[in-house]
């Protein structure tokens, strides 16, 4: 996809959150009411636009438009990183972004999106399914008046782009670096200055020489963000995303006055999504990956070891601090989230890992 075409579908423009901000309050008649989902993601953007906008259409399928939801894309009615506070203050009903975005707001939210040399998306699930992550969830959103739910899931992530290769620890210092969450402090444990921004902001901070590296997600959007255009050096796998989950936030005063049943269908379409979105992302990122090597001359590289190794120790160290936090909500969720990833890993490396290495050693069709 030719990025300048894609920006211009995404709709950045500021005239259209201007537009879009004097749209009147939702529609109720009849029992029918009208959401609205704000999203820090652009439009029709690769998996996770796509998947945000779909989710929107399934609830208001399923529902029989007993719920239609309105969907705005990033910048439409406000922008991408202010969705979450959105939802808080009414101007919104629905959110779609990821949690670790907010952890100005509560740093334990950082780990219902992604964890350095943490829990991969499969794990992730089972932590909040199964083993006591969502309720831990529902207390810290509690302080917000909001409810949060998995919706998405891009697997284990690329690393980034580099406008330089990187030789090892030395190569990080100093280097400008777009990356969020707890995946940025381990950046900025390494020597790097960490930002953070929206997506749409990404491309034009590398080309004007803003940022010397970004990461996102990986080929299935990085393609689309044009980000090898500036940079060649793309680096696998990410150490500090393994799993990373997107998230709907919503209205918890108007989620609960919802009927029982309404309640169940936002519950199991966003369940039903956060699978779409991993198959989507298994399906298209290699395709993806291949259009950037083979016509784009991208550079696919492992990080040194050398930054594998002290990325890991700045890891145990942050777990450690949040461990230790004076914020009884952190430190929960943080004990909760090693209890778990404790009892996962067992399946991961004793069953699925040694099959993989398996079957890329033996069969080959």
């Amino acid at each position: 996809m030719d990025r300048r075409s894609f920006i211009k579908k995404a709709g950045f423009a500021g005239a259209g959150a201007v537009a879009a901000s004097t749209l009147a309050a939702p529609a109720i008649a009849q029992g029918n009411q009208t959401w609205r989902m704000v999203t820090t993601w652009p439009k029709n953007f690769p998996g996770l636009g796509v998947g945000a906008q779909r989710l929107g259409d399934r609830i208001t399928a399923a529902t029989g438009g007993r719920i239609t939801v309105q969907v705005y894309s990033a910048g439409e009615l406000v922008p991408p990183l202010q969705s979450l506070d959105a939802v808080i203050d009414g101007s919104a009903e629905m959110s779609h972004g990821a949690a670790y975005y907010w952890q100005n707001k509560n740093t334990g939210l950082s780990f219902f999106t992604g964890v350095p040399y943490g829990m991969t998306s499969r794990e992730l699930t089972a932590w909040v399914r199964y083993l006591g992550g969502q309720e831990i969830w529902d207390e810290i959103y509690d302080q917000f008046g909001v409810q949060g739910f998995l919706s998405g899931d891009t697997g284990t992530q690329a690393g980034g782009w580099f406008r330089n290769e990187l030789t090892g620890l030395d190569s990080v210092k100093g280097i400008r670096f777009r990356t969020p969450g707890l995946g940025g402090r381990v950046w900025e444990k390494l020597g790097a200055t960490v930002t953070n921004m929206a997506a749409g902001e990404i491309f034009q901070a590398l080309q004007s020489g803003t940022l010397d590296a970004a990461e996102f997600v990986g080929p299935y959007n990085d393609l689309a963000l044009g980000f090898y255009q500036i940079c060649k050096n793309y680096y696998f796998p990410s150490f500090v995303e393994p799993g990373l989950a997107t998230e709907l936030v919503v209205s918890k005063e108007k989620f609960q006055n919802l009927p029982a049943d309404l309640q169940a269908i936002i519950k199991d379409v966003c369940q039903a999504e956060y699978d779409a979105v991993a198959a989507d992302f298994a399906a298209n990122d290699p395709r993806a990956l291949q259009t950037l090597v083979n016509d784009h001359g991208v550079k696919v590289l492992p990080f040194p070891e050398e930054i594998l190794e002290a990325g890991a120790k700045a890891s145990l160290e942050i777990i450690q601090e949040l461990r230790d936090s004076s914020d009884p909500l952190t430190k929960k969720t943080t004990e909760s989230f090693i209890s778990a990833l404790n009892i996962v890993r067992q399946k991961t490396e004793g069953t699925d890992s040694p099959f993989i290495i398996a079957r890329e050693k033996y069969f080959h069709l």
